[in-house]
């Protein structure tokens, strides 16, 4: 619903248009020290949000804009990119509005990269459900607005301390009627907001034109200001279903690769007989193979040509199926052949031939330089480039969560 007039998401494939997500945070914080990488709820505050954001199938970008190297170094570690923000920028007195137009414009000076709409979510806003991004973003385009806030229901009667003397705000104490036959009061909670970038460019604010509202539930509207926020959102989480299911790593039976952009780094060395090579990383060969040892089998499904594909496979002693159309049609009867559930199945990719895939099994896991559509599909993002120890990271985070079952 629009707010003036001058101007149950079922999570599916990705949107394809370019939706940017912003979320701001500082290194500094005078009411809270190191706000936004204390713990909440095992893991840092800004990590909440990073992952609502990368969630989120109409989101196409993750970045925090930060001057703070902690801040960063979490932030990557949790998928999103990092746009260092200068110094100026960093201060008590920097508002939002400046860190969301200097990324940007750093986005599009240093990238050429200009978004459709930009969803600005702020870290202390730590408590979301699973759809609320999604859904703002489709009441944004439902509604045909330029800017957009989240907001939630005010239940009382409102007054007003003005001076001296109060007065009744949302009502006429005088001629009291049935709070159900009040008007809708809403307060913006701060945790999404949307917009278009020409709105931030030539107004200066977050909101402009014509304005819509995406309501949340007063219980996912709490906002991190105080210190003691901290214990109290702490109680909210505990009541709360998690935003974001965690990977089920123990739950791994078999791990599929991608070849190239997983256990290559995508790049191709083209001799002068036309002979192709790829380079391939040490390190994932190991994992492979400690992984196998404890009897998960790894299988690699490739919609290469190359004879590299079979070469490589054959030499870490697991199964490939390499020039394939259907991926997932591939991927659907080794699962039947093996009697597995795609619970039990993880799958690693970096691209949209894979995002079939990623959506059918249990585990979707994207490379850290995996495209837009494939990272948006994937519950785990890993830390390293695809050919440079992605899969051992894979591999490892298998072994250490049947280990820990085990014990």
């Amino acid at each position: 619903m629009s707010s003036e007039p001058t101007d149950s998401v079922v999570r599916t494939l990705p949107d394809t248009r370019k939706v940017l997500a912003v979320i701001p945070a500082r290194g500094g914080s005078r009411g809270i020290p190191r706000k936004n990488v204390r713990l909440l709820g095992g893991k840092p505050l800004i990590v909440h949000t990073i992952e609502h954001a990368r969630y989120a199938t109409s989101i196409d970008r993750v970045v925090v804009s930060t001057d703070d190297e902690e801040i960063g170094s979490v932030a990557r570690a949790h998928g999103a990119a990092v746009v260092w923000r200068p110094a100026e920028l960093s201060g008590d007195t920097a508002s939002s509005e400046s860190a969301l137009r200097h990324a940007l414009d750093y986005l599009r000076n240093e990238e050429s990269y200009e978004p459709e709409l930009v969803v600005f979510l702020q870290a202390t806003s730590p408590i979301r459900r699973p759809d609320d991004v999604d859904e703002a973003v489709a009441e944004f385009r439902r509604s045909g607005a330029d800017s957009l806030f989240s907001a939630c229901r005010v239940h009382g009667l409102v007054w007003r301390q003005e001076g001296d003397a109060v007065r009744s705000f949302s009502y006429d104490f005088r001629h009291r009627t049935r709070r159900q036959d009040s008007p809708e009061e809403l307060v913006e909670n701060g945790s999404i907001y949307v917009f278009k970038p020409w709105v931030l460019r030539e107004t200066g604010n977050r909101l402009g034109g014509r304005i819509a509202i995406y309501r949340m539930d007063p219980l996912d509207s709490f906002q991190i200001d105080e210190p003691g926020d901290f214990e109290l959102a702490e109680r909210l989480l505990a009541i709360r279903p998690p935003a974001i299911p965690p990977p089920e790593w123990d739950r791994v039976a078999m791990l599929v690769l991608d070849f190239d952009g997983v256990m290559t780094d995508n790049g191709v060395h083209v001799a002068e007989g036309g002979e192709e090579a790829v380079r391939c990383d040490r390190r994932d060969g190991w994992g492979i193979a400690r992984l196998q040892e404890a009897g998960v089998p790894v299988v690699v499904i490739s919609t290469e040509k190359n004879r590299v594909v079979e070469a490589r496979c054959k030499k870490l002693g697991i199964e490939c199926f390499s020039d394939c159309a259907d991926k997932l049609g591939v991927l659907r009867e080794l699962a039947r052949r093996r009697g597995l559930p795609p619970e039990q199945i993880a799958y690693v990719g970096n691209d949209e031939n894979d995002v079939a895939c990623l959506g059918w099994v249990g585990l979707p896991i994207a490379v850290a330089d995996a495209g837009a559509g494939a990272r948006a599909a994937a519950r785990f993002i890993t830390q390293r480039p695809g050919g440079l120890g992605a899969v051992r990271e894979v591999c490892d985070l298998v072994l250490a969560h049947q280990e820990r079952r085990q014990t």
